[in-house]
């Protein structure tokens, strides 16, 4: 399957997508081998994703968007598969705990695996694993930093003012 990406600057950190003509694979938060383009032209399937991808995630960053509605493609467990299903129903500017994610998917006591599942998100953003905090209410940790969860949580909490 070919795969391309695009680095996106944005207010926090540069975002890597990548892409197939079957959908959005991923939006990591570092570079990943494989072929990178430096422009958007739209001549491809997979350009024309990542196209719409970096508009809506412009959206996001700006406040105007708080749901995405990206076809993605990306793989993992089934065990992975429902903890990312469920991150994905978080309301915008929400959080919940790893906790309440493993008693949502039907299993309580996987909060740790939860929680590794959540690190190992493929959509950062898109699949708001930022949202996702510590039972104790404490931030919790996060693949880009604390930093950058909490520049999130922020900007999502400005946007509901």
């Amino acid at each position: 399957m070919d795969q391309i990406q695009y680095e996106m600057r944005t207010k926090v950190k540069p975002l890597y997508l990548v892409a197939s003509k079957n959908g959005l694979q991923g939006v990591f938060l570092r570079k990943q081998p494989i072929k990178s383009v430096k422009t958007l032209n739209r001549s491809s399937a997979e350009e024309r994703i990542l196209s719409d991808a970096v508009k809506q995630l412009e959206e996001y960053f700006s406040g105007k968007r708080k749901k995405f509605d990206i076809n993605f493609n990306s793989s993992g467990t089934d065990f992975q598969m429902k903890v990312w299903k469920e991150l994905s129903r978080i309301p915008f500017g929400k959080t919940v705990s790893y906790k309440d994610i493993a008693r949502k998917i039907k299993n309580p006591n996987a909060v740790r695996a939860v929680g590794t599942a959540n690190g190992k998100n493929p959509m950062c953003i898109i699949v708001p694993c930022h949202r996702v905090i510590a039972a104790d209410g404490s931030i919790g940790g996060y693949g880009g930093g604390i930093a950058m969860k909490r520049q999130l949580l922020d900007l999502e909490k400005n946007s509901l003012q």
